[in-house]
């Protein structure tokens, strides 16, 4: 890839990022590339990998470059430079390391934060941002040993890259709180002076899933208490939050359907608003959710508008059927894709 395609698509990257949350990382830009993963930068966070580089899909040359287009896009659109500390979730809470190779890592760690912030928004974000990640204790699929007392567990922690058990890592007091009741969850973590996240790996979606909270026994005690005297204010707050977010979710996909007329003046109003009803439902995981289409990026509507087409307008479900393999079924169906959007575009 050339320096000006790759500056464009940082800056692309870039521009996303800032329009969604005001200042944009490294790992923005790494992961909107598609370099990168969120699951990777997960795992890295957790401190199960001793570098990103070492999970990124190119060589640390290629993200020393990626840095450097970012601090020049950045620049030159006026952006404030903050340095933000990088720290694991593991134990030691060692410092997080970019790249194996002796290059500062000052590029990497920097954030840039939109000129148009407050002060306050700004510290605000920062504090954020140089806060040490919550530690992370893993629920193992596979049989394992601890590095120290070569005896296992149901939980493990990893220090110093090798696992450990809660036992020899003195958090066996602690008591598992399973996800599903947010607040409980919140005051039980506030109320404990020692706390992990319990993460199991998904082998079919490939990533970590947060399984609960490890929390002391008696802050779980007073979390509960705390819960109990407000239940009532709690249910009519998330009755309030159930429809803002409905309201917001009609108003997201009138702003994709007008999105995808204006990008495809031929495509029905009625086909229009079906595809940004499809592709913007929350809790989906489909494009219409990304980052990139929140901030209707021309891309993003595109892959959006070419989903719909390859279901409703080619053989592509029946090819899956018959047992033939995805990516030779969207090569099967590639140029009827082509001229579905050229006339959509009113290019026919």
């Amino acid at each position: 890839m050339s320096k000006p395609n790759l500056a464009r698509r940082v800056a692309d990257a870039a521009e996303i990022a800032l329009a969604n949350r005001k200042y944009v990382t490294f790992i923005d830009v790494v992961t909107g590339l598609r370099w990168l993963h969120s699951r990777h930068v997960d795992t890295w966070r957790q401190g199960r990998a001793a570098t990103l580089a070492e999970l990124a899909a190119v060589d640390d040359d290629r993200l020393l470059q990626a840095a450097a287009l970012l601090r020049d896009w950045a620049e030159a659109r006026g952006l404030r430079r903050v340095e933000t500390p990088y720290v694991s979730g593991s134990r030691d809470r060692r410092e997080l390391r970019f790249t194996a190779t002796a290059h500062p890592q000052d590029g990497f760690r920097t954030h840039w934060l939109s000129p148009g912030l407050s002060e306050a928004r700004a510290r605000q974000l920062t504090e954020r941002q140089s806060k040490a990640p919550d530690l992370f204790v893993v629920a193992p699929l596979e049989p394992w040993t601890c590095a120290s007392c070569a005896d296992t567990g149901p939980y493990l922690i990893m220090e110093e890259d090798r696992p450990h058990c809660l036992t020899c890592a003195d958090m066996d007091h602690l008591v598992f709180l399973p996800s599903g009741d947010a607040a409980l969850s919140r005051r039980a973590k506030q109320e404990s002076g020692l706390a992990a996240v319990v993460v199991r790996y998904n082998r079919r979606r490939k990533v970590y899933q947060r399984q609960g909270l490890l929390v002391e026994g008696r802050a779980l005690e007073a979390a509960e208490e705390r819960c109990l005297a407000d239940e009532e204010v709690r249910l009519r707050r998330r009755e309030r939050d159930r429809e803002r977010r409905a309201e917001q979710d009609v108003e997201y996909q009138e702003r994709m359907a007008a999105e995808i007329a204006r990008l495809f003046p031929r495509c029905p109003a009625e086909r229009a608003g079906e595809i940004a009803a499809h592709a913007a439902l929350r809790g989906s995981g489909r494009v219409g959710r990304t980052a990139a289409a929140r901030a209707l990026d021309a891309n993003a509507i595109t892959l959006a508008v070419v989903a719909s087409i390859r279901h409703l307008d080619t053989d592509y479900d029946r090819l899956l059927m018959a047992g033939v393999p995805r990516m030779e079924a969207r090569d099967r169906i590639r140029e009827t894709i082509d001229r579905k959007l050229a006339e959509f575009r009113g290019e026919t």
